[in-house]
Parts: structure tokens; C-alpha cells; sequence
């Protein structure tokens, strides 16, 4: 507790400073995630400040952040759809799947797994991020130009048929599940039908609209409509917003522009009185707990979302992470990972309980804390603590700010979002793979997968598209250089190593040496196995020289045993010369060691292979003598 006040100036400074820089981001992700800009707020009090107290970088700052709303985008719009289009319906579902991901958060901590992270190719992140900022963008013209798809009566129109048939089709589902056969009981169906309101396929129709326009494909599909009903207020509420984001930083940095332009414009289109649009209403007084995802949610409704809990979970761990780094290059000091997905797992678990979105560590929101003063735990529990009495205090009069400045400022989080460093680096990038005539850079390749993928069809199954696809591309790799730098070949062709310059003339034609030089993998078995093909059977001894092969896995090891035991069949006697712990372990667990190679034909160092080459040749010689 003495550490947590020893720089109390400097945290108090530094919490209400990032508090201020969240606010307008919280108030935003929470609009573009579809839960509403309380949503928004209740994650960033709560991640802020328990994700401060519980986690393990002094100085991090956590809240709502782009690539975590990006992914609930995916999470609440379908378990939506799956609740006819009903938010409060399908709003337990939604905190528990949030709620998992946070859990997920904390066992990844508790396993260990904050050290693995950084093992995630850059090229995915890249793609990830980009693809990030081109959601955001693309999704948010919508809303800065003052158009809603289900507020489009033409629009939601075209669905009404669509409607009908889904409505009739429920009425069918909710007889078979009472048990009632439609042949039998045609009345009572009729009956049903008939009940239908020109209000509900209203309904409907707007569920389906608002669905067909969502994401970067349906925003385009009804581009060009939402060009020709241009709310111009909205639009001009929209630019000016995004005109003071990036002057206002020209002119200071000292005060962050997002909230300066949320202030003005606000602050006019209220004085003046325009006929603007106003995000929705945000919740007075302390935020409560949604005890409904403990009762009135269905396990169905859940568990095809349990892959994307986990990608949230490891999102938000990557996001975190990275910023920690951050935090740790200015402060010099080092962060404990797993300790930091544990807090981040809390902060997320908690504020899913009180109806708010995931999120993680935030890097501009930490850099501006530690410029401030901030050095503690203490400084992240303070954002918390401000946001809290924002919302207690200004819960009304935030209510009234315009939904197209949100809109502005989400606009301009989508453009910074962008990876242009992975952007930029893209015609240098060594074109190491080829299609026929064509070449092409395989990190090109993965993370041009990964962004599309993720704009146009799903987050969470890009990055899984990506990671195995730079997996199976590093394989290759490892294969072929594996093979390049490991051919087989007589001591005559092959350059011998120092200690085999003096290798006697009279052995050269029998004896064949196999350098191996990195590991056996089952990303290089292929070329190993033709070892046996190329050593002529009149050879009488393979020496295989293990001193720079540091690892062998499961496929190594058979590969190697189908090798030995084709030129033990072959009457070809093989040594080892300086096995490494690990491989000589695997050999011996399958037996391998002694049963095809004796412990007497290995040999620590070339030269005591050489001294019983030499011996069993004199050995030879005499018994011919003889």
C-alpha cells in the first residue's frame, strides 16, 4: 500500500489526464459496438481500474479498445440475429460470452502463457490491425453521414417478404415444439398467421435491413443509397469533429484533440439547438450488475461463440502485452505478463457482469498517463474512478452529444488504427516464394489474407486462416533450408568440416559422411528420407554427425528410424558422431538407442570415430592377411 502512494501527485495527474483521453473513445466503442455508449463507459471504469490493481505493468492503462470492439461487433450483432433481432433478448448471452472471454483471460495467465504471445507472426497482427481500421472506417461512414439502414422505410421495405416467411417460419418452430402437428391442427396455425401485425413484420423487416447493412460488405451494398439520403447536418457535425481531431494536435498535445472536438461540436449543435441526432441515453446513478447472464440465458445460445471468447481472451492479451512493452521501453522497467492477463482477465470478467464491452490495454492511453506523472497501479485506478464520476455526474448532459461526432472521432481511430509500417514495408519484402513466373513475398501473402479475410468474411477465422498459413509457409522454409544446407553427398563432393581435412584416402570411396545442420522436423523428413536412396550399396559405412542438430520431434525420429533401418538392411554399418541431449533422449525412449545403433558406435568427437574406422580396417587387413 506504501508503493501504490509513493508518487500520489504524479498519478493523480496522470490517471485523470488518460481518464479524459478515454472518455470519448469509451463513449465511441460503445456506439460502433451496438451496445450503446453506457456500455462503452461501464468497460473502461471497470478494466481500467481492476485491470490496474490486479494486473502486472505499474503504468498500463486498459479500456475499450478498437480491435476488441471490432471482434464484439461480430459477437453481439450474431447472437442478435439469433434473438430475433431483440437486444434485450439477447443481451445475457452476450455479457456471458464476454465474461468467458475474461475467464479464458485469467487461465491463460494462471498456465503461463503471457511469454508465448510474442510468438504470433507479425504479418497476422499486421493484417489483423489494418483490417481492424478498415472495419471501423468503412462501418462509420454510415452513421457520420447521418444514414440507418432500418430507419429507411424503401430500404426496409424490400425485406418485408423475407420478413413474412421468417415470422410464418417461427410460428411453425413454436408449434413442433409444443407438439403440435400442423396437418392436424391447420386452423390453429392459420389462426396464428392471421395474428401477424403489419407492426411486426415492421419489425422484422427493419431486423433484416440493419443486418444486410452491417459490416464493411453491407455497408457498401447500400452505399450508394445512403449517398443519395445524406443527412447534411449530421454530415457536417461528422467533418467538423474529424477537422478538429487532426488540426487541433498541430496546434497542442497537450490536450487531446478527440475530447476538445467532442466538446466544441457538442457544445454548438446543443447551444444552437439543431436537429441532430443524439446517441442513446445513458443510465444515471451507480452502474448495476446484469444478473441475467446467471439465469435467463440459454447454453445453446453460447457455445458456438466459445472459439470467438477465446480469440477475444488472446486478442486482448496480444493488445495488452504489446502495450506493456511500450510501458516498459519509457519507464524502463520490465512488466510481468502473466500477472498482467490475470488483471486483464478480472477487469474484463467484472465489467461483463455490469453490461460493459471487453477491451485491454490501451497505448496511447498509457503513454499519455506516463508523460503525465503516472508510475503506479495507482494512476489506472484513478482513470477508473473519473470515468465513474463522469458517469455519475454528467451521465445526462453526455446523453446529449451528437451521434455523428462519435461517428468523427470512430472515424479517425480507424485511420490511426491502420498498421503503415506493415503497409510501407510491403514492395521491399524479400519475394521468396514462386507461382510459375510469378514472384511474391510469402509475409505479403499472409497478411493480405489476413486483412481481407477479416473485412470482408470473419475476424476471428482470418486469424486462424493466417496463423496456419504462416505456419505451414515457416515449415517450408525450415524445410528447404534444412535441405540446402544438408545434402547428402560422398566426403569427395561434400566440404568436409576442420577435423575431417586429414580423413584417410583409402576410406573415402566406403565411408560416406551426412552432416546434419538444424533441426529434424516434420517440416524436413521429406528430404531426409531419400538419405538411404542416395548412398550406393557398395558403401560399407555411413558416419551421420549430429553436432549442430539441436532438436528432433516425433516425425524426425521415425524418419531417421525408417532410414537406419533401411541401411541396416542394406549391410551398411552407421555411426553418430556428438549426439545433443535432446535427440539422443528421443532415440532412447523408442529404443532406437541401442537396438539399431549400439552404444559403442557412438562417438563424443570425430576423431575417436576416425581412431575405430582405423582399427577395424587394420582389423580387416590382417584377417585378409590371414
Amino acid at each position: 500500500m506504501k508503493n501504490l502512494f509513493s508518487n500520489f501527485k504524479g498519478d493523480l495527474f496522470g490517471g485523470i489526464t488518460a481518464g479524459i483521453v478515454a472518455l470519448p473513445l469509451a463513449l465511441a466503442f460503445g456506439v460502433s459496438s451496438g451496445l450503446g455508449p453506457s456500455a462503452g463507459l461501464y468497460g473502461a471504469i471497470f478494466i481500467s481500474f481492476f485491470a490496474a490493481l490486479f494486473g502486472g505493468t505499474n503504468t498500463q492503462i486498459s479500456g475499450p479498445t478498437a480491435p476488441m470492439t471490432a471482434v464484439s461487433m461480430v459477437v453481439i450483432a450474431g447472437i442478435i440475429a439469433l434473438n430475433d433481432g431483440s437486444l434485450e433478448k439477447a443481451l445475457p448471452a452476450i455479457l456471458v460470452v464476454f465474461l468467458l472471454a475474461g475467464l479464458m483471460q485469467i487461465g491463460l495467465g494462471l498456465l503461463g502463457i503471457g511469454k508465448y504471445i510474442r510468438y504470433i507472426p507479425y504479418p497476422v497482427v499486421s493484417g489483423f490491425m489494418t483490417a481492424i481500421g478498415v472495419i471501423i472506417l468503412v462501418t462509420q461512414i454510415l452513421p457520420a453521414i447521418g444514414y440507418y439502414p432500418k430507419e429507411d422505410a424503401e430500404f426496409v421495405n424490400q425485406y418485408k417478404p423475407m420478413a413474412e416467411e421468417i415470422i410464418l417460419d417461427n410460428i411453425l418452430k413454436e408449434e413442433a415444439g409444443e407438439g403440435i402437428l400442423v396437418l392436424e391442427n391447420f386452423e390453429e396455425t392459420i389462426k396464428r398467421a392471421e395474428g401477424i401485425t403489419e407492426e411486426d413484420m415492421l419489425k422484422e423487416a427493419s431486423t433484416l435491413a440493419k443486418s444486410e447493412a452491417s459490416g464493411v460488405l453491407g455497408a457498401l451494398k447500400v452505399m450508394p443509397r445512403a449517398l443519395q439520403n445524406i443527412n447534411w447536418l449530421e454530415f457536417i457535425l461528422a467533418l467538423s469533429t474529424i477537422a478538429i481531431i487532426y488540426g487541433f494536435k498541430k496546434i497542442t498535445t497537450a490536450i487531446p484533440s478527440a475530447l476538445v472536438a467532442l466538446i466544441v461540436v457538442s457544445g454548438v449543435a446543443y447551444g444552437f439547438g439543431l436537429n441532430y441526432r443524439p446517441i442513446e441515453e445513458i443510465p444515471s446513478g451507480f452502474p448495476m450488475p446484469n444478473l441475467g447472464i446467471f439465469t435467463s440465458f440459454e447454453l445453446g445460445s453460447v457455445t458456438p461463440y466459445i472459439f470467438t471468447a477465446l480469440t477475444l481472451a488472446l486478442l486482448g492479451a496480444i493488445d495488452s502485452l504489446l502495450t506493456s512493452v511500450v510501458a516498459d521501453n519509457m519507464t524502463k522497467t520490465k512488466h510481468q505478463p502473466n500477472k498482467e492477463l490475470v488483471g486483464q482477465g478480472i477487469g474484463n470478467s467484472i465489467a461483463a457482469i455490469f453490461g460493459g464491452i471487453p477491451g485491454a490495454g490501451a497505448t496511447i492511453r498509457t503513454v499519455v498517463n506516463i508523460n503525465a506523472g503516472g508510475k503506479t497501479k495507482l494512476s489506472g485506478m484513478v482513470a477508473g474512478v473519473l470515468l465513474l464520476v463522469v458517469l455519475l455526474a454528467l451521465g445526462p448532459v453526455a446523453s446529449q452529444i451528437p451521434a455523428a461526432v462519435l461517428a468523427g472521432i470512430l472515424v479517425t481511430v480507424g485511420i490511426g488504427v491502420m498498421d503503415y509500417k506493415g503497409l510501407k514495408a510491403i514492395p521491399s519484402l524479400p519475394k521468396d516464394l514462386s507461382l510459375g513466373p510469378i514472384k511474391f513475398s510469402s509475409e505479403v501473402v499472409i497478411m493480405l489474407v489476413v486483412l481481407v479475410l477479416s473485412s470482408v468474411w470473419n475476424l476471428v477465422y482470418a486469424v486462424g486462416v493466417g496463423l496456419v498459413i504462416a505456419s505451414l509457409m515457416f515449415m517450408k522454409k525450415m524445410g528447404d533450408l534444412t535441405a540446402e544446407r544438408s545434402d547428402v553427398k560422398s566426403l569427395e563432393k561434400e566440404e568436409g568440416w576442420a577435423d575431417e581435412v586429414g580423413f584417410p584416402k583409402n576410406l573415402r570411396d566406403q565411408v560416406f559422411i551426412k552432416h546434419l545442420k538444424g533441426p529434424l522436423f516434420f517440416g524436413s523428413t521429406s528430404e531426409f528420407q531419400i538419405l538411404a536412396d542416395q548412398i550406393p550399396r557398395t558403401a560399407s559405412t555411413v558416419i551421420i554427425r549430429m553436432d549442430r542438430m539441436q532438436y528432433m520431434d516425433q516425425s524426425g525420429l521415425y524418419t531417421l528410424e525408417d532410414v537406419l533401418i533401411d541401411l541396416h538392411n542394406s549391410d551398411i554399418e552407421v555411426l553418430f558422431v556428438d549426439v545433443l541431449k535432446q535427440p539422443r533422449y528421443m532415440m532412447e525412449r523408442v529404443d532406437l538407442i541401442p537396438d539399431l545403433i549400439p552404444t559403442e558406435h557412438i562417438f563424443d568427437t570425430f576423431a575417436e570415430c576416425l581412431q575405430y574406422l582405423e582399427r577395424k580396417t587394420s582389423k580387416k587387413n590382417i584377417e585378409a592377411s590371414a
